[in-house]
This record gives C-alpha cells, structure tokens and sequence, in this order.
C-alpha cells in the first residue's frame, strides 16, 4: 500500500474516534419516567410567527424540540386518565404535569379521539424550559355550578402559575360548558328581543395565566367559558396566534381575551366570537400589538374599564391592526370611570374594517355600571390617540363616532385620518359626539366630525397625578 493510501486511512480512522467520542460527551436524554415515552410524533405544526413583540426585540417564542433523542412525551392516559367524558381524570392530569414539569422540552399531551373531564387546578412552576401543555382531544371542567366541587374555587377553572417558556397549543378544544352558569339568577343581562335575562354570579374564568413570562398560546379552540375565556395577569412576553373563542352572543361577561398587569403582548391571526369584550385591555397593560384579528359577535377591543373605585391605572403603547369588527355592540372603545388617576396613552388603530358596528369609535370617561355615579373631579388622562383607515359601517341606533371625555381632564391629542363609516341600513348619523376633545382631522371624516378643538386645553391638572 502507497504512504498516501496509509496517511488518508489514518485521518479517517481519527475522525471516527473523535466523532464517537463527542457522541458519548455530548448526547443528553432527559431523566426517565415510567410514564413517559420517547416522542413518535411532533406536537402541533407550529405556527409561522409575525414580528417580534415591539418591547422586547430579543423575544422570540421557543418550538418545542421535536428531537426523538431529547424530547419526552407525558400522555395522561398513561397516568390513568379514561378520556369517557364523565370521569375526574384531574389526578392523571396532575401527575402528568409533575413529572413533565421536571423534563426540559417536554409535553403534556391529552390524546385526540378523548373526552377529558377535570376539576379546578392550578398547575404551577417554576418547571424546565420548553415544557409543552398539548390539547389534541377534548378538555372540559365539570358541568355547571352543581356539578362544581365546593371545595373548588369559583373564580376560575385552569390556571398556569409562576411558568417561564411555556407553550399552550394543539388541535383540539378547550369546552367550557357555560350555559348553565349564564343562566344563574343573579346579574341580569340582555336577551332576545330587548328581554332580560339572568346572568352569572360567582363564575369562573376558563383559562388564567398568572406571574409567568415568555408564553405561547396557539392553534386551540377555546369555546363556551362560563365567564372570561383566557385571561392573563402579572405576565410579560405573551404570543397568542391563530385561537379560536366562541360562545353565544348574548352569555354575559363571557370576553375573549383579557389581559391586566401584563406586558409585551402579540395576539395575532384569531377569530373571536362572544357575548362580551372581543379584546380588553386592563390596567398595568404596555406594548400590546394586536394584529389579523375577526371580532364579532361581541362587544368590540376594549382598552378599560380603567380607574375604578378612585384607582390608578396606566395603560400605553397599544396597536392594533388589519382587524375585522361585525356585529357587535362596540367597536375601538376606550373606557375609564370617573375620580381615577393614571394616563392612556400611545394608542394606534390602523386598518380596522367594521360591519354592522354600534359605537364604532368610543371614548367614553363616564363608564358606570349603574346610574348613580356621581360626578367625580379627577379622571385618566387620554392623550395621543391615532384612528387611521378606519371604514365600514354602523348601526344607526347610536352615532359611530363618540368621544365624551371628563369635564376636568380633557383627551388631547386625538388623530383622525381616513375614517369613512357609512349607515349599514337606515339614514346617515351626521352628529358626532365630542366633549373637551382635543385633537385634529388628518383627511375628511365620514360622518364629518368638527366638534374636536383645536391645540390643547390651557391647563392640565398636576402632572404627577396623570404620569405614568
């Protein structure tokens, strides 16, 4: 054999030592359990992700790593869960949690085909990176209040507490069996026909996220929640895309998505249908980018109710865009009660799209549940509020544009540009409503709206009591 022949064999045989060497050095299989399994098949296609959340550039959800080497599977049927539809199979779904909880990268799954019914229960953290809560089945609590544990709270039903670098997503449906908690006879809402009705009283949200970071809810069907459907307070770095949430038109208090105290939030590519708030935006909420978003039936995207009970509330940095609003009671509302503190400010609506649309652009700094608010002297500040291409049309029982800011603190800043909302049926509405608005029209206005004021008013309250 030539020396050339014997060199190249010998760096051959090298590289195969070094390469198994790295092998044994560097393979991590995640610690065993005796109900876990090697995953056969890759959760739920991930979505295809819009821009980084605007607040946090280096944010970027996590996928879960489909490596069959690195990645465990923790299906509850493997921990006892029947999936009938009638039995508690909480405990499956809890030891399931706890052992997943321990294994960076893994997945909860409750398998498609299965009904699963659970109790009230808090999964909580702090747990390894990358876990995945998988629904590709049917998930539902018990149904009705007298079905409910009493031992169980009332206020909600599934709540995901103290996580980081969590992904909720699958195929399946998330059925909140609402229909006999709307029907308790204790808050009357609106019927059929301008009847009331009974609504909820102690009724639980389906869906919370509390002091957790960086999650990912995606792909589910989220439908019929006795009260909030998906809430999320205390977190930072939340992507929601591509969610379904259905419940009837009227199923009071029933909002989509409700987020307070909460930052750096995506909701993108959902379609929201429901007896409440579309969207609402609460207190302590900044750099909350809404995008691609169907609404309707419902009560519109909602920035408030904000300041009650004499309470500061800072809201900012809010957009929403490419969105679709039908049927619904409200469209872009923003809604604070009076003897509040705090601001609104930084707000953008771009590109909205309206049918058939009561109050389709809102301010109103009178919001009261009753009619025995009195007239308080301090208020949230509004400022800096953008309305641009916004068209459609409206139902002529209410003007579309109405913008009734507090007596003491004026809205300044209000833009209005390329804004064209015409009578769905009916005789055009020509009178907007304006009180202490300040601001200015970019384009003409359909209907035209000349009761802003011009600059700004020539004074503003102490500024420590309106700065956020």
């Amino acid at each position: 054999m030539k020396p050339l022949h014997i060199l190249f064999l010998l760096i051959i045989a090298i590289q195969n030592v070094a390469n198994f060497t790295n092998a044994k050095m560097h393979h991590h299989s995640p610690k065993k359990h005796k109900h876990s399994r090697k995953l056969s098949h890759a959760p739920a296609p991930a979505p295809t992700y819009p821009p980084s959340i605007p607040s946090d550039p280096s944010y970027g959800p996590t996928q879960p790593d489909t490596d069959t080497n690195t990645t465990c599977i923790f299906d509850v049927t493997e921990f006892g869960a029947c999936g009938d539809g009638s039995t508690d199979d909480t405990e499956a779904f809890r030891a399931a949690w706890k052992a997943a909880c321990q294994v960076e990268n893994a997945v909860v799954l409750a398998p498609s085909g299965l009904e699963f019914m659970i109790i009230s229960t808090i999964f909580s953290g702090p747990c390894q990176p990358g876990l995945v809560f998988q629904i590709d089945g049917v998930v539902m609590p018990p149904d009705g209040p007298e079905c409910w544990p009493e031992k169980d709270s009332h206020q909600q039903w599934l709540v995901f507490y103290r996580l980081d670098d969590m992904t909720l997503t699958g195929t399946g449906t998330i059925e909140g069996n609402g229909q006999k908690w709307w029907d308790l006879p204790c808050k009357p809402h609106k019927g059929p026909n301008g009847s009331t009705l009974p609504g909820p009283c102690d009724s639980p949200a389906l869906i919370r996220f509390f002091m957790s970071s960086n999650l990912v809810v995606t792909g589910l069907r989220i439908q019929n929640s006795p009260k909030f459907h998906m809430k999320f307070d205390g977190c930072e770095g939340v992507l929601i895309d591509k969610l379904s949430i259905s419940s009837p038109k009227l199923s009071p208090n029933t909002d989509g998505i409700h987020i307070e105290n909460t930052k750096a939030v995506g909701i993108y590519n959902s379609v929201i249908a429901n007896g409440d708030d579309c969207i609402s935006i609460g207190p302590g909420c900044s750099d909350v980018d809404i995008e691609a978003v169907t609404c309707g039936p419902s009560h519109g995207i909602s920035i408030g109710s904000l300041g009650v009970h004499n309470s500061r509330a800072c809201v900012s940095n809010i957009t929403v865009r490419n969105a679709f609003i039908r049927d619904s009671d409200n469209g872009l509302r923003i809604k604070t009660w009076q003897g509040g503190t705090g601001s609104v400010s930084n707000i953008f609506f771009e590109n909205i799209q309206m049918e058939n649309v009561r109050n389709c652009v809102l301010i109103d700094q009178y919001y009261c549940l009753t009619k025995e608010c009195r007239n308080e002297t301090s208020a949230v500040y509004l400022t800096d509020v953008t309305y641009r291409n916004i068209k459609g049309t409206y139902d002529v029982r209410s003007p579309p544009i109405h913008f009734a800011c507090s007596d003491s603190i004026a809205c300044t800043n209000i833009t209005m540009s390329e804004v064209e909302l015409l009578p769905y049926e009916g005789v055009l509405v020509d009178d907007p409503f304006c009180w202490n608005a300040y601001g200015v029209q970019e384009t003409l206005t359909i209907p035209p709206i000349d009761c802003l004021l011009d600059g700004m008013p020539q004074t503003l309250a102490e500024n420590s009591l309106y700065g956020c």
